[in-house]
């Protein structure tokens, strides 16, 4: 298990969002950087603080901040959407900060910590779910609803221990939480099984606002005389 690359963003004009970033720029273009790149826990949300050094994200109220601090994407889903789209996916095409190989991204336990390196140590806290601008960057018509079909989001994770990370180093899983709730597991609850919701209150990894959102599901559910059952 290690990383592939290390990827930067680049900043772009953002046009898929309708301006609603406070500049209208981007930071999905990640590229892969070469030698040693900087890893800390980002300040406050809505700064566009993220976890690596020459980083940043744009649509402040939706990304960065410590629970949202580096993204991570498996190469072997990237290369199963190659095949499948028919066009070439660097490492970096969904907006990854790590490129990993051999590392079962979707399959980490929420709360799970992985070693990266010597030093680096990143905990998962959620899924990714898909937005307006990366269905632009794709440019295809449905993306998300494609890529959420797939229950392939890659990971966010938080800084645990800061260092210095780079292409080649070791992924090493140091802890797995007792719970069994994983990145995909957490992902469909969120998107297309609703009735999965209970499980996810009571993970405590998992960031505020995701159990906030589940939480507003299942009330909203159970008053509508819907079955849901922790």
């Amino acid at each position: 298990m290690k990383l592939l690359s290390v990827n930067v963003g680049r900043p772009r004009p953002n046009p898929w969002r309708g301006g609603r970033e406070p500049d209208g720029w981007t930071g999905i273009d990640k590229r892969p950087v070469e030698g040693a790149v900087a890893v800390a826990a980002p300040g406050a949300e809505g700064t566009g603080e993220v976890g690596l050094a020459g980083d940043r994200v744009y649509d402040v109220a939706h990304h960065g901040g410590a629970d949202q601090a580096v993204y991570a994407y498996a190469r072997e889903d990237l290369d199963r959407w190659q095949r499948e789209l028919g066009r070439p996916l660097g490492n970096g095409a969904f907006g990854e900060n790590l490129t990993t190989v051999g590392v079962d991204v979707n399959g980490a336990l929420i709360g799970e910590r992985w070693r990266v390196g010597a030093d680096v140590v990143l905990e998962v806290s959620c899924p990714r779910i898909p937005c307006g601008t990366f269905q632009g960057w794709m440019g295809l018509r449905g993306w998300n609803r494609r890529f959420t079909q797939a229950g392939l989001p890659g990971a966010y994770l938080r800084v645990i221990t800061p260092g210095e990370i780079r292409a080649g180093d070791p992924v090493a899983v140091v802890r797995r939480p007792a719970h069994g709730v994983s990145v995909a597991y957490t992902f469909r609850a969120v998107t297309t099984e609703a009735e999965w919701l209970p499980s996810l209150l009571e993970v405590a990894e998992l960031p505020a606002f995701v159990r906030e959102f589940a939480r507003g599901r299942v009330e909203r559910r159970r008053g509508r005389g819907g079955r849901a059952t922790e």
